[in-house]
């Protein structure tokens, strides 16, 4: 297999964990390149659902190596419970499966308190974060105050760092935010010395991994977070996230060169849906929006709140393949639109009675703009025991064979259920 990168064309949430499960036995690696634990990667195995946070999904083949690469932020408390959660589930049995980005930023308890009180100071114009401190993290290390996880795993180092960064941040907690109650330094030092004992043999040098792999020509796959539409510079900013979700990511979050990608899989849900604040065109509140809902289980599998759910966006994904270099497309949950009589499709936008050309830049225009529509017929048949693309109903196959031709890329694999096992790759 080649160096697949896994990207989500949506706003997130689009099923890349169970993508890159199905992928895992031809790879060598999964390497995670962006994002921190407010991601959630859902695999559902003989009934079993494990939701991954932090560790790469290919976790649960035991031959494949994980990789948390640079650009990502760690919660050292929530890597290691789930590392023990994957212990006792009788996974990651070997220490070396998984390997740690010595250069990856680490989330201390005031990122997380920064994050949640500016939530709060910014009342009904909050984000909709997920409150667990990657904006705040990310923050630091661009202003270059940051502590790295080879800091983490060095007490003096962990030490000297602290010293140097902590009353800045009692004082802006204080000060700015209101916060009553400072931070301890001895004691977020000693707590987080302990993670850092507990994190040492995982810690390395990821980049030499990496060029060794590559340089061997093994299977890499590059696991994504979140979605091309929460993108730092490229999605409905400022609703977005901290990090770059595209698959140009990579190349920074993992320290690979361009010529290592060979190909670029898109992941989208066959309707679309949204978490928390941010424009959403082709968002449903009405009986079909209820039963996209219900019958796809849409709660955040990190938050846990509802998500938004509406019609799939062409308009949007179309745009999305072009900022990735999507190669070809994986469709997930196609299952939960059967029951529909009608299924509707965004095949452009307008604005002020005008039809724009490409997404809006401004949020402005985003918060105004209409989706255009157009409608397919849809189908009654339950989908979860297909295994090919001829044995779908012809109004299923007119539907995807339509998001391939506006989309430009083909559709290689559909999802067709929530467990491993159901999903099949498209006949040639």
């Amino acid at each position: 297999m080649s160096n697949t990168v896994i990207i989500g064309l949506q706003w997130g949430d689009e099923g890349k964990g169970k993508v890159v499960d199905l992928l895992t036995p031809g790879a060598d690696a999964v390497v995670r390149f962006q994002g921190g634990n407010n991601a959630g990667h859902t695999l559902v195995i003989d009934g079993q659902k494990r939701v991954l946070h932090l560790v790469p999904s290919g976790v649960l083949h035991e031959k494949c190596l994980c990789i948390v690469g640079d650009g990502v932020v760690v919660d050292p408390k929530v890597l290691i419970d789930e590392i023990e959660g994957l212990k006792s589930a009788g996974f990651l049995k070997k220490q070396a499966q998984l390997c740690i980005s010595e250069k990856s930023h680490v989330i201390f308890p005031y990122h997380v308190r920064i994050d949640q009180l500016w939530e709060e100071k910014r009342g009904t114009n909050a984000i909709g974060t997920t409150g667990r401190g990657i904006g705040p993290c990310y923050e630091d290390k661009i202003s270059r105050r940051g502590i790295r996880m080879g800091d983490l795993v060095d007490s003096k180092a962990l030490k000297r760092r602290l010293a140097e960064v902590l009353p800045e941040k009692n004082e802006y907690l204080e000060k700015v935010l209101g916060n009553k109650t400072p931070f301890s330094e001895n004691e977020v030092y000693e707590q987080y010395n302990t993670y850092g004992r507990y994190l040492k043999h995982y810690c390395q040098d990821t980049n030499g991994i990496l060029q060794k792999l590559v340089g061997e020509k093994r299977s890499l796959l590059f696991e994504g977070a979140q979605g091309v539409g929460l993108d730092l510079d490229h999605g409905t900013y400022p609703f977005v996230t901290s990090s770059s979700t595209v698959s140009g990511g990579v190349m920074t979050g993992a320290g690979v060169p361009p010529r290592a990608i060979d190909e670029v899989l898109g992941v989208a849900k066959a309707y679309a849906t949204r978490v928390g604040r941010g424009p959403f065109p082709t968002e449903l509140h009405d009986a079909t929006g209820e039963h996209l809902q219900n019958k796809g289980a849409e709660f955040g599998s990190t938050t846990g709140r509802r998500r938004r759910c509406g019609w799939i966006d062409l308009f949007w994904m179309k745009h999305a393949v072009w900022l990735t270099g999507c190669t070809r497309m994986a469709i997930t949950k196609l299952d939960v639109l059967s029951g529909l009589e009608n299924i509707k499709a965004a095949v452009g936008y307008q604005l002020n009675g005008k039809k724009l050309t490409a997404p809006p830049s401004r949020i402005e225009d985003w918060e105004k703009a209409e989706a255009v529509y157009e409608t397919f017929s849809g189908w009654s048949e339950n989908l979860e025991k297909i295994t090919r693309f001829s044995a779908l109903p012809k109004a299923c196959q007119s539907y995807l064979k339509a998001v391939e031709d506006f989309v430009g890329v083909p559709i290689s694999l559909i999802s067709v259920g929530p467990e491993r096992s159901a999903h099949f790759y498209r006949e040639a």
